[in-house]
């Protein structure tokens, strides 16, 4: 019984702990620049495993130094209502769950917001610990971050190539610029990688990855425009994809 007794006394500390430390790494985060994820280390494992060199090709900048076009294309393929969702877009997870009960090909629903939370924090893959820990750090960052951070960490942090992560490595190596030099048309094209980044290259694009680049930026012309940090950044009501 005592044995018992002090087992769940360690469970207890050990959640206490573990719930402390996270809400501690995403108040850190709001200020501080991150540098390295839990998914780059993934990568370089799989990179060794595979004898191939290990590389983490990276450049923090801060949301300033990001073409606005880039925010455009990302909102536009990827969560047409991030600033104005609470870190969860439900009528596209409704959807996304009545599709998958019909048979249908499984599509993400995922948001910007989610998406960070995963890059940062977790690890890939799709159990239910995964997604609960992933609800619970974007509950966090949507609490405790601004949308602009959100936007921020996630043009900095997310995978956009084998060993690429964030806009400005992306910018360097495949357009030979900085990531606030970007037009339109590269930063939709980069946009159009993101369902698979290590099979789809910004560099080399396939005729699929045209064709999706002109739809993000029929998409990027549609959306309104309203203040955020920069410039302006967009919003939109649609729900095209």
């Amino acid at each position: 019984m005592v044995i018992l007794k002090q087992l769940l006394k360690w469970i207890r500390n050990l959640i206490l702990f573990l719930f402390l430390f996270s809400i501690g790494m995403v108040v850190l985060y709001k200020f501080v620049p991150v540098y390295y994820t839990l998914l780059m280390f993934i990568r370089v494992y799989e990179q060794i495993k595979a004898d191939r060199k290990a590389v983490i090709d990276h450049q923090w900048v801060p949301l300033s130094a990001i073409a606005q076009p880039l925010v455009q294309a990302v909102v536009a393929s990827e969560d047409n209502l991030f600033l104005t969702h609470k870190g969860f877009d439900m009528d596209q997870i409704k959807k996304a769950r009545e599709e998958a009960e019909k048979g249908k090909r499984i599509r993400g629903a995922s948001t910007i917001s989610q998406q960070t939370a995963k890059n940062v924090f977790l690890w890939p893959g799709k159990n239910y610990v995964r997604k609960g820990l992933e609800v619970y750090f974007t509950f966090l960052i949507e609490l405790l971050w601004s949308k602009e951070r959100i936007m921020e960490v996630y043009l900095n942090s997310i995978e956009m190539g084998d060993g690429i992560y964030g806009a400005e490595a992306v910018a360097q190596l495949h357009f030979k610029k900085p990531a606030s030099k970007l037009t339109p048309a590269e930063a939709a094209l980069i946009a159009a990688t993101l369902p698979n980044p290590r099979r789809y290259n910004s560099a080399k694009p396939s005729a699929y990855m045209l064709k999706r680049q002109g739809q993000i930026l029929s998409l990027m012309g549609k959306l309104e425009q309203i203040p955020m940090g920069y410039g302006t950044a967009p919003v939109s009501g649609n729900k095209e994809k």
